[in-house]
């Protein structure tokens, strides 16, 4: 888990907002902005940024704090020269800077690197320092991602094809559908090609493959899930509750209570909507295999009443149970289990972690 910070221990805090192209660096001490920085996004620059920051009268490193929004691979050139100087970094959610300061008005870049440093010295007490991920994690994030552009790619070619079938002539739906079907089956051989390259990896990894069979061995939990579970709790390093993991996930339901009005409880739209859409295509599977889920689902909604949608989130929250269940006690899934000695570890045959 990350560390979290000492408050009284940091008097520096560097905000800095992250484009594609420059790096907006506001420097306080305390809450005394020191100076303010536009420098180009590149290993040089940042270098040369950091020895200035370093000149400040009586700095010291230890003493402060890096603090940015988390905007992917466009500040992995500052990270990495962060990391080299070992300096304390903390990466926030946007929402979550942008929030906790209040109610605020207008924004350009300036403004918001500013903004990131007020929050690190407002929030000092709650900050935790980032960890970097394992290199193979990295790798698997990046492959899922490129996994998906590739879906969506095939999905914008091909589902216009197939619904204009029903309106136009055959003749001319046929045509189209010859001269885009080398680009459709280019782009299902990629998609081929990028899930072989995620099966290697994780059964390379004697950790990630152990953990990967532990969350197929429940049903209706498919390897594209998995694999999207292990990026998102960083191989359950990150997030070990399952509780905490469904809030992400957007399937843990929050009541709305002020004097006597009350609301039912609903899901929150801050949510991981990828994971999300995951899990739900998890839990209709469910409801299709003969297993206590489905006889759940069926008493629920028929016997009880219950709204569908209601009882589907519920069947979510009871499959993200049984993953962690099973990767936190390192077992496999069994349908009537009795908590006892834990399974010895095996080699995990190669076609358990095939994705295809």
């Amino acid at each position: 888990m990350p560390a979290q910070l000492k408050a009284d221990e940091y008097t520096y805090f560097i905000g800095t907002d992250i484009s594609k192209n420059k790096l907006d660096h506001a420097v306080y001490k305390g809450r005394t902005l020191l100076f303010h920085q536009v420098i180009k996004n590149d290993v040089a620059e940042i270098t040369a940024f950091m020895e200035k920051v370093k000149k400040i009268r009586n700095f010291a490193m230890y003493r402060a704090v890096f603090v940015m929004e988390n905007t992917g691979f466009y500040g992995n050139h500052y990270m990495e020269v962060l990391s080299e100087m070992k300096a304390n970094i903390v990466v926030e959610d946007a929402g979550h800077i942008k929030n906790s300061l209040g109610l605020i008005r207008g924004k350009n870049d300036k403004i918001d690197a500013m903004r990131i440093a007020e929050f690190a010295y407002k929030c000092r007490e709650d900050l935790r320092l980032w960890i970097p991920k394992r290199q193979i994690m990295l790798e698997l994030a990046n492959l899922a991602t490129l996994r998906s552009r590739l879906l969506n790619v095939r999905e914008a070619i091909a589902e216009p094809l197939k619904e204009q079938q029903q309106f136009i002539k055959s003749g001319i739906a046929g045509t189209a559908n010859q001269l885009c079907q080398r680009s459709i089956d280019s782009i299902k051989a990629d998609i081929a090609d990028v899930d072989k390259v995620i099966s290697r990896l994780i059964a390379d990894d004697k950790r990630l493959s152990r953990i990967f069979a532990q969350m197929v061995s429940v049903p209706c939990i498919g390897p594209v899930t998995a694999v999207q579970i292990l990026i998102s709790t960083n191989e359950f390093r990150d997030i070990r509750c399952p509780k905490k993991f469904a809030c992400y996930a957007g399937i843990a339901p929050f009541e709305k209570q002020s004097g006597t009005m009350t609301s039912r409880a609903r899901v929150s739209h801050m949510a991981n909507k990828k994971m999300k859409s995951l899990l739900h295509i998890c839990a209709v599977s469910a409801l299709r295999v003969k297993w206590e889920i489905a006889d759940y689902y069926i008493r629920k909604t028929k016997d009880e009443g219950k709204h569908k949608m209601l009882v589907l989130n519920a069947v979510r929250n009871k499959l993200i149970l049984r993953v962690f269940a099973c990767v936190i006690q390192d077992r496999f899934y069994q349908e009537n289990f009795v908590r006892g000695g834990v399974p010895e570890f095996f080699e995990i045959p190669s076609e358990v972690i095939r994705i295809e």
